[in-house]
């Protein structure tokens, strides 16, 4: 099976809320369309509902009049949410006038949805930019326990028959967010991925912290910094299978680990590769998506308390589709479900 085909199922099996701010933008409406035919998430839009409605049947879409849609100008929504929004920013000066005009924002009212517990998750950025759609999500939803840092994951779907990786699937972090993370911020983006690899990707993870020396054989302030991510990972979380420093050919190939780290619990055999900078994680992704064949799905934000992904503004309703099957999943994995 499939990963979209066993992300669906899952997603089927326990439907999940999912918030889409831009309820009037016809790609994100296409794809909402079809997730409702599908039965894979109860779809909430945020829009004027004679607009969104409007454009549906422009669209020939037989399937919103079954999403919740909510009106952000219905001052009955802004006294429900304002109060929350106010709340969580009083500390920074914000007066209850400012909350109730922020409370408007389509972004920042499903991330309050979210948080106040009526959505389980949101999906955005067909027509925003990737910092408003973030900005809003730190401040509304926050992250994790423990974690301070969001990073961006890519789910690589390697071509049938590849040796690398659990069932043809790699993931590769941070390759979204952070430009140089410190290794406390590095040990969080690993934890965050190895979550990633559970909730999405459906596998166990064996998390590589990857670098430019294989235990020791290099020394560098930068091969310092792996080392210590990889013990504060350790500690975060003592259950996940993790290695470092080691380079790539260590990391995924069983024949030069047993050479270079004959000890590494990872045995060459790692899915999660863990990227020691931003240009180091986006220059990997795409060089293999581009030289090797590879689909890169993605990113996938991680780290927040509750999931809210990013779309490209140039994507089309079937990524749009995807990137709500995998917040879904994401959703259901917080849950522990």
């Amino acid at each position: 099976m499939q990963l979209f085909d066993k992300l669906s199922q899952r997603a089927k099996e326990h439907t999940q809320r999912i918030v889409l701010p831009e309820g009037t933008e016809p790609r994100t409406l296409t794809a909402a369309d079809r997730i409702i035919a599908d039965g894979l998430a109860q779809i909430i839009l945020i829009g004027d509902p004679k607009e969104v409605l409007g454009m549906a049947k422009e669209l020939k879409l037989d399937h919103i009049k079954y999403a919740q849609i909510v009106d952000p100008a219905d001052q009955t929504v802004i006294d429900r949410y304002a109060p929350l929004f106010f709340e969580l920013r009083k500390s920074k000066g914000i007066t209850m006038e400012q909350a109730r005009l922020t409370t408007a924002n389509p972004l920042y009212l499903g991330c309050l949805m979210v948080k106040n517990g009526d959505a389980d998750g949101q999906v955005a950025g067909a027509m925003n930019t990737t910092g408003n759609v973030l900005r809003a999500a730190f401040q509304v939803i926050k992250t994790q326990p423990g974690i301070d840092v969001v990073s961006g994951a890519f789910i690589m779907l390697l071509p049938e028959g590849s040796p690398f990786g659990t069932d043809g699937i790699l993931v590769f972090a941070d390759c979204a967010v952070v430009p140089d993370p410190t290794a406390k911020e590095l040990a969080q983006i690993a934890v965050s991925a190895g979550q990633t690899a559970r909730d999405i990707a459906g596998i166990v993870p064996r998390v590589a912290m990857l670098s430019f020396s294989t235990k020791g054989s290099a020394k560098h302030e930068r091969v310092d910094k792996v080392i210590e991510a990889t013990a504060i990972a350790h500690e975060m979380d003592p259950e996940l299978i993790i290695d470092g420093e080691l380079q790539a050919d260590a990391a995924i190939v069983p024949g030069v680990a047993q050479t270079k780290a004959p000890n590494s619990p990872l045995s060459g055999c790692a899915n999660v590769l863990v990227f020691p900078s931003l240009e180091v994680g986006n220059i990997a992704y795409k060089l293999v998506q581009r030289l090797g064949g590879v689909q890169a799905v993605g990113p996938v934000l991680q780290g927040l308390a509750a999931p809210v992904n990013d779309l490209s503004r140039g994507a089309f309703p079937e990524d749009i589709y995807k990137t709500i099957i995998m917040t879904a999943n994401q959703a259901i994995g917080l849950k522990g479900i």
